[in-house]
């Protein structure tokens, strides 16, 4: 189990209940689309994703953007049992769609930029290290079924 200091829940919470899910979603996935293109091969569905301007222009990524941060938002509230929360999630990702378990991690590191651009001075080194560490959490929780 994780411990979590009083700041570390603290930060985590005040920094969702700032962030536009549908906005920060979308400018994320679409951020790991374009620098890691490989990671495209699990949206074939998603139609054009053949450059930056079709890939951030897509309605199919800003609406998957938004699911991953309402995902999030589940293990917002579940903290203390964050590998419980995305059991399911974790079995779909490995047994189903075959996601390769690091791009979890490359998608945690475009939504810690998206998130310091938006939050700006606020994301200090302290506010990095508690959303980082609980990206690395959930990273955790849904590699959890590769193993």
């Amino acid at each position: 189990m994780v411990e979590w200091t009083d700041f570390e829940r603290a930060t985590i919470q005040n920094i969702f209940s700032k962030l536009d899910y549908e906005s920060v979603g979308h400018n994320a996935l679409g951020r790991c689309l374009v620098v890691y293109p490989w990671t495209q091969r699990y949206f074939g569905k998603f139609g054009n994703l053949y450059n930056a301007a079709a890939i951030m222009g897509n309605p199919m990524v800003a609406a998957h953007g938004a699911v991953v941060l309402h995902g999030l938002d589940r293990a917002v509230k579940n903290m203390d049992d964050i590998k419980a929360t995305y059991a399911e999630l974790s079995v779909l990702h490995s047994e189903k769609l075959h996601v390769d378990p690091d791009n979890f991690r490359l998608l945690a590191d475009c939504l810690t930029i998206v998130v310091a651009a938006k939050l700006g001075a606020s994301f200090t080194a302290d506010v990095q290290a508690a959303f980082q560490k609980f990206l690395a959490v959930v990273a955790s929780a849904l590699r959890r079924q590769y193993h």
